[in-house]
């Protein structure tokens, strides 16, 4: 088993750009927004009966939550740009890689960072059992995998890498 250390940190240009976006708009849009609402609805009297007030109130402590969670996750981030990568013969983040399972059924997936990564887009965190088993592999190799319903192997048919990144 792989170690988890550090890789909780790794990301894609993309995906830092994507996290950035999220915070300006939080900073830039939603939070004054919100705070422009507040300010009126505190200006209407009772606050304990005022549900503008209270909501208002509310939706600034998620805002505020998320605006922290994104500062702490984006100073911390590694920006690994899969495009660079100059051993595309194994496994590393950023690669799209092709497996069979045991029972024949074939998957590609992408390895991304956790806070990029997307199931529904074949993306697969870093993190994840599938990605840790495969890291540092070869076209070919055979791994063992350990899913909830047991183990599984798998093998490597193909191993990609974007050739550039568009941002």
């Amino acid at each position: 088993m792989t170690p988890m250390i550090s890789v909780r940190r790794y990301i894609s240009p993309q995906g830092i750009k994507t996290l950035r976006e999220e915070l300006n708009t939080l900073l830039q849009q939603e939070r004054p927004r919100i705070v422009e609402i507040v300010s009126w609805a505190a200006g209407n009297g009772d606050r304990s009966e005022n549900g503008d007030y209270q909501y208002g109130k509310k939706r600034l402590r998620e805002i505020d939550h998320r605006v922290h969670f994104l500062l702490h996750r984006i100073e911390e981030a590694i920006v690994v740009d899969p495009s660079q990568q100059v051993q595309r013969d194994r496994v590393f983040f950023g690669a799209r890689v092709t497996y069979i399972t045991q029972d024949d059924v074939e998957h590609t997936v992408c390895i991304l960072g956790m806070d990029e990564a997307d199931v529904a887009r074949g993306e697969i965190s870093v993190a994840s059992p599938v990605a840790r088993a495969l890291l540092g592999k070869r076209k070919g190799d055979e791994v063992l995998v350990n899913t909830p319903q047991g183990q599984d192997e798998i093998e490597i048919l193909a191993i990609a890498y974007p050739v550039s990144v568009e941002l």
